[in-house]
């Protein structure tokens, strides 16, 4: 990696900076030994001093400024402000070294927290339980080192570096070997279109990591076209992905960095440097919905938030906000379901947004019923299981699991959790914190459902705490077995065949229930799905003949006279 601190063979480390606002920098380490840095070509900075691995370091810019490595593997302590540590990137000795992955039609993914969980250690303790449901990928929410001990992590600052709050880079490494030894990849959310608003020192000697032009709604556009830069984020995927084996990336609203060409270079370059022996996968969150940038050696899949976006607005009635694009909810549900993105070109918040989706196969989508965003930014980070009823759930989860696009749950959904995920911080500076505190409350207070004051206070503790996700008691062994037991048939029955799979029609029979086919492995798959509180009229029942992967007797019964009852799912395949 050209950036940061490397250890060499001769057990020194090779120092680097890019600083071309600066004419001169300086290498303080934390024992007191100091180095002028050598000025390279294109603003970069050098040294080779005597140190090894543990060795703190910082970069002095000015008598009066000091600051860490931008990308420093390990902050002391945490602190932002404060040294780097050299980090030997060999010293661990994987136990599952010969672990290449998994193939992206098994995917089960299970995003989750990794602070609310108790860290790395935290995380590995449920690993079992998740590998017992199931579940074939947890994804981490970002874990690059942020301000304060609490943060959902898209406000780092020094990306390469595990956040100390969650435990130190061999506690990771840890906890993806232990995946791994369990059949389960590990994903990472990363964040490449802005840093977080303390910690921040780029802008101090490196102004051209940032466009000028640009603006995203968490601050300061990334300048990814200039190739320091752009480097700088294609070299952060490699790390995460070489030096801590992870088996995929999320990454986190692409739309904001307005390059899908160095989005479509940075896909090329991690397939390249993989190389064919390893599957890694690479899913993108993008709101422009941009279908060339899916597809082999590109981007594997994106988060389709038309799917939970339309399937929400149908189970809650909910309108405002961004829901307020999905007023004709089982339209928008149809389309996802046959062709992949709801919006595809059609005019949303006065532009185009989308391309067509129709020519990608199912397993181009990663659907969910709940995902951090969806359940966090709501003002009091209500899950949907507080919203509809058990029996709607439920049936939801059916066409969840056995639909053949790429499922995720999110953390505690296999429990039945009522427990909320709220929006939550821990900023050192006050003044930081309060803005935080009332921009949240401004958010919200358009809202009908929610006034301002009672919005809880991201940077106290207890809403971090009220956040940790809990079993619900009265549903939670029920939902565990359903879960289960989904997500065995779509292993058997599904999941082999999404790549290849194309719709064969989708189609509403009531206000809130519809059937949904695709062509599956030489069959018929088909969903006959209500979510609404009346039974409804099926025109077409499956044949006698179906093979029935999930319905109880009765409701199979009830269906093939043409009756799909009340909050149900059911779900067969025919030859």
């Amino acid at each position: 990696m050209p950036y940061g601190a490397r250890l060499l063979a001769d057990g020194n480390t090779r120092f680097r900076l890019w600083a071309p606002d600066l004419e001169a920098v300086t290498l303080e380490c934390e024992d007191g030994h100091t180095a002028a840095m050598r000025a390279l070509d294109d603003g970069w900075f050098e040294c080779i001093c005597p140190r090894g691995g543990n060795c703190a370091y910082r970069f002095r810019l000015s008598d009066d400024v000091a600051v860490p490595d931008p990308a420093s593997r390990r902050q002391r302590d945490g602190d932002v402000h404060g040294f780097s540590v050299v980090v030997d990137a060999a010293a661990y000795e994987w136990k599952h070294a010969e672990w290449k992955g998994r193939p992206w039609h098994d995917t089960v993914l299970y995003e989750l927290h990794v602070g609310t969980l108790g860290g790395f250690a935290g995380v590995a303790e449920i690993l079992p339980h998740l590998a017992a449901l199931g579940v074939t990928a947890i994804e981490l929410m970002p874990i690059a080192e942020f301000a304060g001990a609490r943060n959902w992590g898209y406000d780092g600052v020094l990306p390469f570096a595990p956040a100390a709050a969650y435990g130190t880079p061999e506690e990771l490494k840890a906890l993806v070997d232990s995946a791994h030894g369990l059949g389960l990849m590990v994903f990472l959310d990363v964040v490449y279109n802005h840093f977080g608003p303390e910690g921040n020192y780029l802008h101090a000697y490196a102004s051209g990591f940032f466009d000028a032009g640009a603006d995203t709604p968490w601050g300061s556009a990334i300048g990814v076209s200039t190739p320091q830069v752009g480097d700088f984020f294609v070299h952060n995927a490699l790390y995460w992905i070489e030096e801590y084996q992870l088996d995929g990336l999320r990454f986190d609203a692409v739309h904001a960095i307005g390059n899908p060409g160095w989005l479509s270079a940075l896909a090329a370059r991690v397939h390249a440097a993989v190389g064919p022996e390893r599957q890694v996968h690479l899913v993108l969150e993008n709101e422009a919905n941009q279908a060339n940038l899916l597809g082999h050696g590109r981007f594997t899949a994106q988060w389709n938030d038309d799917f939970h976006n339309a399937l929400h607005v149908l189970l809650t009635g909910e309108h405002e906000g961004y829901y307020a694009h999905y007023k004709a909810p089982m339209e928008h549900l149809l389309r996802s379901l046959r062709e992949g993105f709801a919006f595809q070109g059609e005019t949303f918040d006065g532009r185009r947004r989308g391309e067509p989706s129709t020519h990608l196969p199912p397993a181009r989508f990663v659907n969910f019923l709940q995902n951090h965003d969806q359940v966090g930014n709501r003002a009091h980070g209500d899950r949907l299981t507080t919203l509809v009823a058990p029996e709607v759930v439920e049936a939801a989860l059916v066409l969840l699991l056995l639909a053949p696009f790429v499922p995720m749950l999110f953390m505690g959904e296999e429990w039945g959790s009522r427990t909320p995920f709220l929006f939550f911080t821990d900023f050192p500076d006050e003044a930081l914190r309060t803005a935080v505190r009332d921009g949240r409350r401004r958010e919200f207070a358009a809202f009908t459902h929610f006034g301002g004051d009672d919005i809880p206070d991201p940077g106290a503790e207890e809403t971090f705490l009220h956040s940790i996700p809990e079993r619900d008691i009265a549903l939670g062994d029920a939902r565990i077995a359903l879960v289960r037991r989904l997500i065995a048939l779509r292993a058997k029955h599904v999941a082999p065949h999404i790549d290849t799979a194309a719709s064969k029609g989708a189609g509403a029979v009531g206000d809130k229930a519809f059937t949904a086919s695709w062509a599956l492995g030489g069959g018929t798959l088909t969903l006959f799905v209500n979510l609404g509180d009346a039974d409804a009229l099926v025109a077409q029942p499956p044949s006698p003949a179906a093979a029935w992967l999930h319905g109880d007797a009765a409701d199979i019964a009830s269906l093939s006279r043409g009756l799909l009852p009340a909050r149900r799912a059911l779900a067969c395949l025919e030859s």
